[in-house]
């Protein structure tokens, strides 16, 4: 089972949590680009699991074992082919949800659409794992965009409905055998005026198609967003004017960067939801497909009681994917 994502760059993800390994093909990336591996693996290091008290335990080095489109350093135009081994798997942990499916997880979705026998263990394929992927992809394309001057940053913007005291509010959640939410906020520096198209076409479209690639993501606004639908235009609106540089800007940004599905010179800027982790240890309902009656489920095993601190770099990661592929489309 493999997902793809692009139309002038590609991207292939496949394997799952408790496989061997997980792979990404990354193909349509131009011979010569320097990839500063070190600074990679430090982009990856933000998102590798057991990283204090706010994270899952399962300890993992993700360290990527690259097998073809880079040579000491450059890349050689083949497509670039990487694999992450699963290292500190625990599928025993998952045993008894192939009898009983968590709720607000993937697990009977899954099994409604491919069979009882779905690799469901640490979450298969839809698990927050799979992420590995997407940001060895993702860290490879920000270091080409950064030097086109082109950077994306990520902030917590909420936690559990709160800005403060927001690893308290994990901490407090996990202690309760709980799990909790959050937001985060996304900005990209340096694009251009005039990149992308209308319709289905548009920035908005190409970004949040990659961002639900994210498992935990139930949410996406760009701009003021949802906020936008209770004002006035005369306050939603954006006055342009020349900077001092002689550019186009605007005065105010609630459009979030682009309008009409393309960008203004602006910064993109957009947020993501993020919902609670699924896997929480509280007594929760469920069912038993084998006893076909209604049964109750507390969850065992390596879990994080929020994915937001993780997320931001597959945030990053995704949008610059997205935005790159775009930009290739130019």
């Amino acid at each position: 089972m493999s997902t793809l994502y692009g139309n002038h760059i590609r991207i292939s993800i496949s394997g799952a949590s408790h496989a061997p390994y997980i792979s990404v093909e990354l193909d349509g990336i131009p011979a010569g680009q320097i990839i500063d591996l070190e600074a990679l693996q430090a982009f990856l290091n933000r998102r590798a699991p057991g990283q204090g008290a706010h994270t899952t335990s399962r300890k993992e080095a993700d360290i990527p074992e690259f097998l073809s489109g880079l040579e000491s350093g450059r890349t050689t135009g083949e497509p670039i082919r990487a694999i992450i081994r699963n290292t500190n798997a625990r599928s025993g942990d998952y045993e008894k949800l192939r009898d009983i499916p968590r709720p607000g997880h993937a697990d009977f979705a899954a099994r409604a659409k491919y069979g009882e026998q779905v690799d469901l263990r640490g979450g298969g394929i839809f698990s927050g794992r799979m992420t590995v992927a997407l940001c060895i992809a993702g860290g490879i394309i920000l270091q080409l965009l950064a030097a086109e001057g082109i950077a994306i940053e990520t902030e917590i913007k909420e936690i559990g409905g709160t800005s403060d005291n927001i690893y308290e509010t994990i901490a407090a959640a996990k202690e309760e055998g709980d799990s909790v939410g959050g937001i985060i906020g996304c900005t990209v520096n340096g694009l251009p005026a005039g990149i992308g198209g209308p319709l289905f076409d548009g920035v908005e479209n190409k970004i949040a198609q990659i961002i639900f690639a994210i498992p935990a993501v139930k949410g996406i606004e760009f701009g003021r967003g949802f906020g936008a639908a209770g004002i006035r235009g005369s306050e939603n609106n954006d006055a342009f004017c020349y900077a001092e540089d002689g550019q186009i800007r605007t005065r105010t940004n609630n459009h979030g960067g682009i309008l009409g599905g393309i960008t203004s010179g602006m910064p993109v800027t957009f947020n993501v939801a993020i919902k609670p982790t699924p896997s929480i240890a509280r007594e929760q309902d469920s069912i038993s497909y084998s006893k076909g009656e209604n049964v109750k489920l507390a969850i065992t095993g390596r879990h994080d009681p929020c994915i937001v601190p993780r997320a931001l770099p597959c945030v990053e990661a995704a949008a610059a994917i997205a935005i790159y592929d775009l930009m290739r489309g130019e």
